[in-house]
C-alpha cells in the first residue's frame, strides 16, 4: 500500500482537519451558549454541584487518583472506540463528526459554566482543569476522525467503485492510528488524574471567594 494514500498530516488533510475543527469550534460555541439557555433550576442545581466540588478540592477530598485516570481514561477511550468502529462501517462516518461536535458542545459548556460562575477566577480553574489535557485531547480526536474518514473514502473508492485495492493495509493503518492516539488520551487522563487535582487545590480557594461575591448577580 502507498504510504502516502494514508498520510494523516495536516498539510495532506487540511481540507478535513479544517472541517473538523469548524465543527468543533461550533460545538464549543453552542455548549457555551447553552449555560445562558438553562433553566433558573437548572443553573441552581449546576452551581450547587460546581460548589461543592470546587470545596472538596479545596479541603484535598478529591477522588482517588487511580479512581479518577480508570473513569477518564475509559471515557476517552469508549470515544475513541466509537469513532473507529463508525469509520470502519463506512456509513457511520456522519455520525463521527455528530461526535466532533458534541465534544466541541462538551468544552464549551464546561469553561462557560465556570466563567459564569466564577467570572474570570473561573478562567483560571478553566487553564488549569480543561484545557491542559483537552490540548491533548481533541487532536487525538481529530486524528482519529481523519483517519476514519480516511478509511470510509478508501473502502467507498477502490473497494464499492473501482473493485480493486487490498482492504486489509487501510484497515490496519486505520488501526494503528487508533492506537496511537489512545496513548495520547491515556496522558490527557494521567494529567487530569494527578497533575490536574493539584493545580485546582491552587484555585479553588480564589475560585471559592468569587463565588460569594458574584453569586447575587448570577441568573
Amino acid at each position: 500500500m502507498n504510504v502516502r494514500l494514508w498520510s494523516l498530516s495536516a498539510r495532506e488533510n487540511v481540507n478535513l482537519y479544517l472541517f473538523v475543527g469548524v465543527l468543533l469550534v461550533v460545538g464549543a460555541v453552542f455548549g457555551a451558549l447553552l449555560v445562558h439557555a438553562l433553566t433558573f433550576a437548572q443553573q441552581q442545581e449546576l452551581a450547587e454541584h460546581l460548589g461543592l466540588y470546587m470545596k472538596s478540592v479545596h479541603d484535598a477530598q478529591t477522588p482517588n487518583p487511580a479512581g479518577t485516570f480508570s473513569g477518564s481514561f475509559l471515557f476517552y477511550a469508549k470515544w475513541l472506540v466509537l469513532i473507529w468502529l463508525l469509520g470502519i462501517s463506512v456509513i457511520g462516518l456522519p455520525l463521527v463528526l455528530v461526535l466532533d461536535f458534541l465534544k466541541g458542545v462538551l468544552i464549551g459548556f464546561t469553561v462557560g459554566l465556570l466563567i459564569h460562575e466564577y467570572a474570570w477566577q473561573g478562567v483560571l480553574v478553566s487553564l488549569a482543569a480543561v484545557a491542559p489535557q483537552n490540548a491533548l485531547v481533541v487532536p487525538a480526536l481529530m486524528i482519529a476522525s481523519v483517519s476514519a474518514a480516511r478509511f470510509a473514502y478508501f473502502v467507498v473508492r477502490e473497494r464499492l467503485f473501482r473493485r480493486k485495492g487490498r482492504l486489509l493495509p487501510p484497515f490496519l493503518a486505520h488501526t494503528a492510528s487508533a492506537a496511537l492516539m489512545l496513548a495520547m488520551l491515556c496522558l490527557a487522563s494521567l494529567y487530569e488524574a494527578y497533575v490536574s487535582p493539584l493545580l485546582l487545590e491552587r484555585v479553588a480557594p480564589h475560585a471559592a471567594m468569587a463565588e460569594t461575591s458574584i453569586s447575587t448577580l448570577l441568573f
